[in-house]
């Protein structure tokens, strides 16, 4: 059992927020990556769009692109419409080797909802579910027969967040969508990452690698904060550092032959949270606790 051990971009500099992090160079980004050990890079906002200008400067520093963020709309276009809408980045990844596109369907959002109340939030009805996982298992083999597979991301303040709803989402959709688990976001949204992982590894096909801070978790839902405030209160931090119990989910992962990216994506404060420090204290948590559950960590 291989798996290959990643980092996304965040851990320096937020797209959302450009307070966080806004003034760090892509190269600062790269380098450390490498320094802390990892293998590959998620994409971000900083990185050329263009594989021929994005490939020398990964292979500068020894990195794989693992796979890509793309804010979705399948609950609200049409397929060949979200479809044309994602191709130029799908042919970015698939340029670059990647296998899997980050798909995170933030239809009937509004805007800064990420600092808007968690419990504010899009939904769909029970009767909504089978047109929407119907439509979503198309858009996914179409992907899918591209070249680039869906790996489908729950994701706080969207129409899938919660535990239930990746559990509509997997009864509702076909083989194509796969599931991409992150564990933070299960926390966060009031569930059990280990259950959830129980219950769906079958469909994993990405894993997101954020901790939580059991205080700082329990006042954000108490008090109903938003994503973002959460986010600068310290919610997140790197596997290992948190209450998640990160050997057990891993187990699972290996019990059931994943082979896939292991991907630290913890979004901190970078003034808090110095991020070589922190991503190099997660390669550490990461990799150990992988080896000692069976898997193999290549470089």
């Amino acid at each position: 059992m291989n798996v290959r051990i990643g980092i996304n971009p965040i851990t320096w500099t937020n797209d959302d927020v450009p307070e966080l992090g806004g003034d760090t160079p892509l190269e600062t980004c790269l380098s450390e990556t490498k320094q802390a050990g990892y293998a590959g890079s998620e994409l971000g906002g900083k990185f050329p769009r263009d594989a021929q200008v994005l490939k020398p400067i990964m292979a500068r520093y020894g990195l794989a692109v693992i796979s890509g963020w793309y804010d979705g709309r399948c609950a609200e276009k049409d397929v060949e419409d979200e479809m044309e809408a994602i191709g130029p980045h799908l042919a970015l990844l698939k340029e670059m080797g990647a296998s899997h596109v980050v798909y995170a369907d933030t239809s009937l959002g509004r805007h800064g909802a990420i600092w808007g109340p968690i419990s504010q939030r899009p939904s769909l009805s029970a009767e909504e579910w089978p047109a929407y996982g119907k439509k979503l298992t198309d858009l996914a083999e179409r992907m899918e027969d591209f070249g680039v597979s869906m790996a489908f991301h729950h994701h706080m303040g969207t129409i899938v967040e919660t535990d239930e709803e990746v559990g509509l989402l997997m009864r509702h959709t076909g083989h194509a969508v796969g599931l991409l688990y992150d564990t933070g976001h299960s926390i966060f949204s009031g569930g059990d990452p280990l259950a959830l992982i129980r219950k769906h590894v079958k469909r994993v096909v990405h894993v997101h690698c954020k901790d939580a801070r059991k205080a700082v978790l329990e006042k954000a839902r108490a008090e109903d904060m938003s994503f973002m405030g959460a986010v600068m209160a310290g919610i997140f931090t790197v596997p290992g550092d948190g209450c998640i119990d990160y050997r057990a989910i891993l187990k699972v992962l290996a019990e059931n032959d994943y082979s896939g990216w292991l991907v630290v994506e913890a979004e901190q404060d970078p003034k808090k949270a110095h991020p070589l420090t922190y991503a190099t204290m997660g390669f550490k948590n990461l990799s150990r606790l992988a080896k000692e559950v069976g898997f193999k960590v290549m470089e």
